[in-house]
């Protein structure tokens, strides 16, 4: 039962972004060059959530199991950082939309979003088989 009040709640969440046009390529466009306020006050509000979403995580959260959530420390390396940003932006750019709205996308019925998706899951595949190789 608690399955399906994520379930739910990400599809609330998928057409609060719809609405909102935040998986719009335009609105994206406009935002890169200045010329609307939209998007960056959009961004602004999910920055909030996700700061108190995370300090209540720290806190408080479980898990669908009831376990304690505990979150990993991570190495703060430069390098991983650019290289992620680096491929998060060149992603972004080439597409017009962030991972979450790939997913807005195709519930709108953009169907060439499959062979994002698709792409992406191959990606994280092949991240997964060489990660163990890659500096730490």
């Amino acid at each position: 039962m608690k399955k399906i009040f994520y379930i739910l709640l990400g599809v609330c969440f998928g057409m609060v972004m719809y609405k909102a046009e935040a998986a719009s390529w335009f609105r994206i466009y406009e935002m890169f060059r200045f010329q609307s306020f939209h998007m960056y006050g959009f961004i602004a509000s999910a920055l909030v959530v996700g700061m108190v979403g995370v300090q209540w995580m720290k806190r408080s959260a479980k898990d669908v199991n009831g376990n304690k959530i505990t979150l990993a420390s991570k190495d703060k390396s430069i390098a991983r950082y650019l290289i992620g940003g680096i491929s998060f932006g060149l992603g972004w750019a080439l597409i017009g939309a962030c991972p979450g709205p790939i997913f807005v996308l195709l519930g709108a019925g953009v169907y060439p979003m499959l062979v994002v998706i698709g792409s992406a899951l191959v990606g994280t595949f092949i991240y997964g088989l060489v990660r163990h190789k890659l500096p730490h």
